[in-house]
């Protein structure tokens, strides 16, 4: 856990993928994120989620105030957030918006599904940023904030993330013979947040580096893409 800022009313945190952001399963001694600020640095108030394997920035208020007004933001989507995601395949389309309605908690598997007759609405607004022999570095801006939101509109386009067996992608190979997978997870990183400070009324934003997993990956496909050219 790295903390980018923090001020007597907020912590700006790049959380590690891995790492959920509360307890996860029956393990009541299994680390979390919020176990973790509150044992360095007092009670902290949960503002918005990432999933446990997902990396990438996070912010949690330290005073109910600070709490009440960032929960507003959120409420009224005034806070601006901002992920990069590795897909599987590359579409011909540079932009796109998708506002398919997604259903939560499906089957055993509990996965969230695209479902125009019972689901939720949802949109997300994706632009290619890079692209690669079959893979493409993707931004994607979610307008709402369903679980694996962008995961399963990636995946209803045609082009899950890189990694996410749980939506159907390939585990991706080795990067080496004999080494470990290129990404072992699904290739999402929150990368930006913007928000208007609690206190201060100052427009913020913030900006998680790459953890390097993400890093490797983005690598190993460079190297693919020039040994193609």
């Amino acid at each position: 856990m790295e903390i980018l800022f923090s001020d007597n009313r907020i912590f700006i945190i790049n959380k590690p993928a891995g790492l959920p952001v509360l307890p996860d399963g029956w393990d009541k001694d299994a680390p979390f994120l919020v176990k973790q600020l509150e044992e360095q640095h007092g009670k902290t108030w949960i503002i918005h989620r990432l999933d446990k394997f997902t990396s990438g920035v996070m912010v949690f208020a330290r005073t109910a105030e600070a709490h009440r007004a960032l929960n507003i933001q959120f409420e009224k989507h005034e806070i601006e957030k901002v992920y990069h995601a590795i897909t599987v395949g590359v579409p011909a389309w540079n932009d796109k918006t998708t506002k398919r309605p997604l259903r939560v908690n499906v089957g055993h598997k509990h996965r969230t599904m695209v479902d125009d007759k019972n689901g939720v609405r949802s949109e997300t607004r994706f632009k290619v940023l890079k692209r690669y022999p079959a893979n493409v570095l993707l931004e994607a801006r979610p307008m709402t904030g369903r679980t694996h939101q962008i995961r399963v509109h990636a995946y209803a386009l045609g082009y899950p993330l890189l990694g996410d067996v749980l939506y159907s992608a390939p585990e991706t190979p080795p990067a080496i013979s004999g080494e470990t997978n290129i990404i072992a997870r699904p290739a999402l990183h929150a990368y930006s947040l913007a928000f208007i400070h609690p206190e201060t009324q100052k427009r913020m934003t913030f900006t998680a580096p790459y953890p390097e997993d993400f890093k490797a990956a983005l690598k190993h496909l460079e190297q693919n893409a020039t040994r193609n050219t």
